[in-house]
């Protein structure tokens, strides 16, 4: 996040000195690849920042991405050292950061009505819960599916995702999410949570 961050203000001071046509010198294979459409962005806490990214690069004639490793990148590096060796007079000095306040939130998650009247996870816990597929499922599918069903469990009859730093996320269907945002929202706990957790 950190270097999309630091990405979208490079954009944000190009556009500001009208620059048409940029060239963008990265380190990060992920940022690079992610903006370029060539990987896909799973993390939500990267989606926002990666859109925003998008909406910087139409205001640009031609933009390109290109990347360099660190030891490849030694304008950057040079830069750095250059920073760090600067030192202001006034210890307590600190530059001020500007926040801009956002039309939108940063996080902003779509529930999807289910079309057959069954939860988007119902193929997941029936084959967890017996073992086979659907009727009509072709082997893509079926692969899919079991590839899928690895990052799921059952706990009694409630279906729970694992995540990669080990939580547990709880499958609801879409009339019991609207109950369970309200609880979290008018709950005691409600106001502590932070904005991806809430």
């Amino acid at each position: 996040m950190a270097e999309y961050e630091a990405c979208v203000l490079g954009l944000r001071m190009a556009i500001d000195m009208n620059i048409q046509e940029l060239l963008v010198i990265g380190n990060s294979d992920l940022l690079i690849h992610q903006v370029q459409g060539e990987w896909s962005t799973k993390n939500v806490k990267i989606l926002p920042y990666l859109l925003c990214m998008k909406e910087l690069c139409k205001k640009f004639v031609n933009i390109e991405f290109k990347r360099l490793s660190r030891a490849q990148n030694k304008f950057a590096h040079a830069l750095a050292t250059l920073a760090s060796m600067i030192q202001h007079l006034d210890k307590k000095y600190i530059d001020p950061i500007k926040v801009n306040v956002q039309d939108q939130p940063a996080y902003c998650f779509h529930v999807d009505e289910e079309s057959d009247g069954e939860p988007l996870y119902y193929d997941i816990k029936r084959y967890l819960e017996e073992g086979n597929y659907s009727e009509g499922v072709n082997n893509d599918q079926k692969s899919t599916l079991w590839r899928l069903a690895s990052h799921f469990f059952l706990g009694g009859e409630i279906l729970y995702r694992r995540t990669p730093d080990l939580g547990l996320l709880r499958c609801v269907n879409s009339q019991k999410v609207s109950k369970l945002i309200e609880e979290i929202h008018g709950g005691i706990c409600g106001p502590h949570m932070n904005g991806f957790t809430l």
